[in-house]
């Protein structure tokens, strides 16, 4: 990053957080377990998307890892892969009540107003991929790759993975990735439009740093209300949405932004 950087604590040092150039980056910081989410690290995303969503100072949210992964899913280590709680065949309500707590950051994530990125330095797997998929945008190392892992332990899936993946795949080809083994590599996920970019392994962190701060250099409300728009669409009919998107777009025209803009687009067309 070109400018100064601002650290934000996020409550562990498994997870790392700091601010520059109106980048909000969240870190996962456990390379040695390919970036396992550990129990703290269930409080200290969530923390750092919150803060970042109240900080005038951040237009974009990146989310990347240390290491050659992004992140190995829950860590099986020390229990927290394992959805039912106690493993056994009850119904899993608390289990299931405790797991929705746990995957919050993914609903915080994509409610969020700020554009956000997942930059990929490695495989996503599970409760990983579901949070690489919460992400407005990817962008992915070519060594990259999405991995359900769920079935390998007779899992059903969590983190919204089933539900992101049925909306960008389609039920078929969502419901076939998972219960199959197989991942999808980094190029697949490009040709799926499950990755917006794939580069090559060396310049994946100067590259997502660098659409992070253009975006954050932009017209953060107008991204705000593309970012509506676009969740509008996934669930409404166009009757239904073009009111609501007519209403954003007459709220844009009001704003300073806008006639900043304008400002700006005919002195560029007077010289």
């Amino acid at each position: 990053m070109s400018g100064a950087v601002r650290e934000v604590g996020s409550g562990t040092e498994n997870v790392l957080g700091r601010v520059a150039d109106g980048v909000g980056v969240i870190e996962l910081n456990r390379p040695e377990r390919r970036n396992a989410l550990h129990p703290d690290m269930y409080d200290a995303i969530p923390r750092l998307i919150e803060a970042y969503e109240t900080d005038d100072e951040v237009g974009c949210v990146l989310v990347t890892a240390a290491g050659p992964a992004f992140c190995a899913g829950g860590d099986l280590r020390l229990g927290t892969g394992r959805a039912g709680g106690d493993g056994g065949d009850g119904d899993g309500g608390d289990g299931a009540a405790a797991l929705t707590r746990l995957a919050r950051m993914v609903v915080l994530l994509r409610e969020s107003s700020k554009i956000s990125i997942a930059a990929l330095p490695g495989p996503a797997v599970g409760a990983g991929l579901g949070l690489a998929l919460a992400a407005d945008l990817r962008v992915a190392a070519a060594s990259a790759s999405l991995i359900g892992g769920w079935s390998r332990l007779a899992f059903s899936g969590d983190f919204g993975g089933a539900w992101a993946l049925t909306r960008m795949l389609g039920p078929a080809r969502a419901l076939e990735f998972l219960i199959g083994t197989e991942p999808i590599d980094a190029a697949t996920g490009e040709r799926l439009g499950l990755f917006n970019r794939v580069v090559p392994d060396a310049e994946l962190r100067a590259t997502a740093l660098a659409w992070a701060r253009e975006i954050a250099a932009g017209p953060r409300g107008a991204y705000a209300l593309m970012k509506e728009n676009v969740r509008d669409a996934q669930v409404m009919g166009l009757r239904e949405a073009l009111p609501r998107e007519s209403e954003r777009m007459a709220r844009s025209g009001r704003s300073r932004e806008h006639r900043d803009a304008v400002r700006r687009r005919l002195s560029d067309r007077s010289t």
